[in-house]
């Protein structure tokens, strides 16, 4: 089972919900101990309502320092996967014709597929399956034309520094697939982080029934503040979900080999 099944304002209302539901019952609980057991005081269950509150924001922060990692790692493997095509573009020009012309044809294929996958509202899980099919494909023929070439000259410098910006190209497509599409956050990780919240409110509701006060309004902005994070965690560990990363490098290469 994986998060990536629920829609973002799932998050957003099923947290509003969750921490709403979670504060009645922690009142409930402590309206019942209030009548019951005299000797409980607000005092004590202050220390551990502040106990708890303390270890969900600092769930919240490991949460959201992750997701927030991964995202600048997505910017910067932009950046080096435009450098990587463009110097394998420009590298293509030492291979003889008609090898020059198809690697060039199959390298601005290569892009297109890129860029046409971050087009739309949302990138889903059958456009990027195809997009792999279609990259694998590409990779394999352009595999093909490089060793055919070194084959014909083993001492060759300029087939050799071709193979390794190639080579490039592929180290950086496997490590975008595995840092924006594969990486999440863990299952594990979002169960102790809701388990806290939930919690953590009940303590809150349970400290208030312990005092006797009336339910607070204040709760809905309480819940509210919890689902806006929850919500931009979800979208950060999302690729392609509301919060983008701008592919401009490969659009500036697409333009530059369009020029060529």
């Amino acid at each position: 089972m994986s998060f990536d099944s629920f829609p973002i304002w799932a998050f957003f209302l099923g947290t509003i919900l969750i921490v709403m539901a979670s504060i009645e019952v922690g009142y409930h609980l402590g309206g019942v101990a209030r009548r019951k057991y005299e000797g409980e005081k607000e005092s004590s269950v202050s220390g551990v309502s502040g106990a708890i509150l303390g270890l969900t924001a600092f769930m919240l922060a490991f949460t959201f320092g992750m997701v927030a990692e991964r995202y600048d790692a997505r910017k910067g493997l932009v950046r080096e996967d435009a450098n990587a095509l463009r110097t394998t573009y420009l590298r293509a020009a030492f291979l003889p014709e008609p090898d020059r012309t198809e690697t060039r044809r199959l390298l601005k294929q290569y892009l297109d597929v890129r860029l046409a996958l971050t087009q739309g509202d949302r990138v889903d899980p059958k456009r990027i399956d195809a997009a792999q099919d279609q990259t694998n494909r590409i990779q394999h023929r352009l595999w093909d034309i490089a060793v055919a070439h070194g084959e014909r000259d083993l001492n060759s410098d300029v087939a050799a520094l071709y193979i390794e910006s190639l080579n490039d190209v592929f180290a950086i497509h496997a490590t975008r697939i595995a840092v924006g599409v594969q990486a999440r956050v863990p299952m594990g990780v979002w169960l102790v982080l809701y388990a806290l919240m939930i919690l953590g409110m009940i303590s809150i509701g349970y400290h208030a029934g312990i005092a006797g006060s009336k339910r607070s309004k204040a709760a809905l902005i309480l819940a509210l503040s919890f689902a806006m994070v929850i919500a931009v965690i979800a979208m950060l560990d999302r690729p392609g979900a509301y919060i983008r990363v701008s592919q401009q490098p490969l659009a500036d290469l697409r333009a530059f080999m369009e020029e060529e």
